[in-house]
C-alpha cells in the first residue's frame, strides 16, 4: 500500500516505509517494547503488562553483505547483485545486466533521502501541507468522482473510502504527483552509493525485477516514481506492488500506475495484511494530568492498556473514541504540545510510512474528506 523529498516535500510517502512506500523514519527494532524500565523494587508494585502486538506479515527480504557491503568494489557488487537476483527470483543473469547497464547514479536522489520532510519539520510545520482546503476538495472531489468503486472496496476489506483517498491524496496529490525519477535510477542509485539504506534498496532493485516477471507489461527503463522507488498513485515500493497489489477488476493484471480499480484494492489490502481493524478507531485526543512525568513509548505499537496510560496521566479527552491497545504521541501543535492515544489502525498507517506526523495527516485528512463528502463510509 505505500511511498518523502524533493518532490516529496508535498507528496511524501514515500520512502522508506517502507511500508508500502519508501522513506521510514528512522525507528527501533519492532520488538523494542516500551516501558523497558529498570527492575522494581521488592515492594513496588508489578509493571503494566503490556497486551499482544499487531501481527505483521514476514519482513521482506534485504540483500546480503556480498551486494551491500561499500568496502567491496562497485563493480564487484553489482555483479553479485546479479547473481542474488537470479538466484533469489529466477530472473535471467543477461537481463539484469542489461537492465543495469542502462541505470544512473543520481546524486540528487541521494541529496532527497538525506533531508525528509518528516525529519526536519514539527508538526504545526507539517500537517499544513496536507490538511488544507486545495488537499481537502480534491479529496471530496475524488471520492464523488469514484464513489461506487471505492464504497465496494470499502465494503469488502473494512479499510474506510476515506482512508483509500487520503493515501492518495498525501502520496500523489490524487495522481497528479507520482513522481519523476526513473525507478531504476532510483533503487540503482541507492542500492549502490547509499550505504546506509543499501541492503533495504538492493532488496528493492532484487524485487523490481521480480515483479517485472509477474507483471510483463511493466516497462522497467520507463517506470517513473519517488527518489525512493515508490511508484503509482499509491507509491508502492517493487516489494509492497510485487506482494500485496491486488487485481481490482479481474483482467488479469495489477496496474497501479493508472489502473483505478487496482489501487483502490492494493491500498485497502496493503491495510488489511498490515492489520486493519473493521470498524476500530485511529486516535484519540488526549489530556495529560498537571503531574504526570513524561512518557515516550519506543515505537507505535498499541500494547499500552487505557488504564496504564491513564495511571501515567494521559487519558482521552471527552466524546474520543477508546479501544483497548495504545500508544502515546506527543507532537508539537498550533497552539502548543498535542497529545495523541493511538490505536491499532493508526499504527497500521504507520506501517505504509513509519512517521507518526504522516500518519495522523492521513487520519486528519481522511476525516475531512468523509465530512465533505457527506459521511463517506
Amino acid at each position: 500500500m505505500t511511498g518523502r523529498r524533493i518532490e516529496r516535500l508535498f507528496a511524501p510517502l514515500l520512502v522508506l516505509a517502507l511500508g508500502a512506500c519508501a522513506t521510514p523514519a528512522a525507528t527501533p527494532p519492532d520488538d523494542a517494547r516500551a516501558d523497558a524500565a529498570p527492575a522494581a523494587a521488592p515492594d513496588a508494585p508489578p509493571a503494566p503488562t503490556l497486551l499482544p502486538r499487531v501481527p505483521q506479515p514476514p519482513e521482506r527480504p534485504v540483500a546480503p553483505p556480498s551486494v551491500t557491503d561499500p568496502a567491496l568494489p562497485r563493480e564487484q557488487r553489482i555483479e553479485a547483485f546479479v547473481e542474488y537476483t537470479a538466484t533469489t527470483y529466477g530472473v535471467d543473469r543477461a537481463q539484469v545486466r542489461a537492465v543495469l547497464a542502462q541505470a544512473e547514479k543520481k546524486q540528487g536522489i541521494i541529496d532527497a533521502m538525506n533531508r525528509p520532510a518528516e525529519a526536519v519539520k514539527k508538526w504545526f510545520e507539517y500537517r499544513p501541507i496536507f490538511i488544507n482546503d486545495a488537499r481537502i476538495n480534491g479529496g471530496v472531489a475524488f471520492y464523488n468522482a469514484n464513489r461506487a468503486a471505492l464504497d465496494k472496496v470499502a465494503a469488502d476489506t473494512g479499510v474506510p473510502a476515506e482512508y483509500i483517498v487520503a493515501i492518495i491524496g498525501v502520496e500523489t496529490s490524487y495522481g497528479r504527483v507520482t513522481g519523476n525519477y526513473r525507478v531504476i535510477d532510483a533503487l540503482y542509485t541507492l542500492a549502490f552509493d547509499y550505504p546506509k539504506r543499501a541492503p533495504f534498496f538492493a532488496g528493492e532493485l532484487a524485487q523490481l525485477f521480480a515483479l517485472k516477471q509477474a507483471e510483463p507489461q511493466l516497462d522497467l527503463l520507463a517506470l517513473k516514481g519517488s527518489y525512493a522507488g515508490a511508484m503509482g498513485m499509491g507509491q508502492f515500493m517493487p516489494s509492497s506492488y510485487r506482494l500485496w497489489a491486488k487485481d481490482g477488476d479481474g483482467d488479469g493484471r495489477r496496474d497501479l500506475l493508472t489502473h483505478l480499480p487496482d489501487v483502490f484494492a492494493s491500498i485497502a489490502n496493503y491495510f488489511v495484511v498490515h492489520g486493519w481493524e473493521r470498524g476500530g478507531p485511529v486516535v484519540a485526543r488526549a489530556a495529560r494530568d498537571p503531574q504526570a512525568a513524561d512518557f515516550v513509548p519506543e515505537n507505535y505499537e498499541p500494547v499500552h492498556r487505557l488504564a496504564d496510560l491513564a495511571a501515567r496521566g494521559y487519558r482521552p479527552m471527552p466524546g474520543q473514541p477508546v479501544a483497548e491497545g495504545a500508544t502515546l504521541l506527543t507532537l508539537e501543535g498550533d497552539a502548543g504540545t498535542e497529545y495523541w492515544l493511538a490505536y491499532r489502525n493508526f499504527y497500521v498507517i504507520t506501517r505504509y510510512n513509519r512517521s507518526p506526523m504522516y500518519s495522523l495527516a492521513v487520519h486528519q485528512l481522511a476525516q475531512s474528506i468523509r465530512a465533505g463528502a457527506g459521511g463517506a463510509r
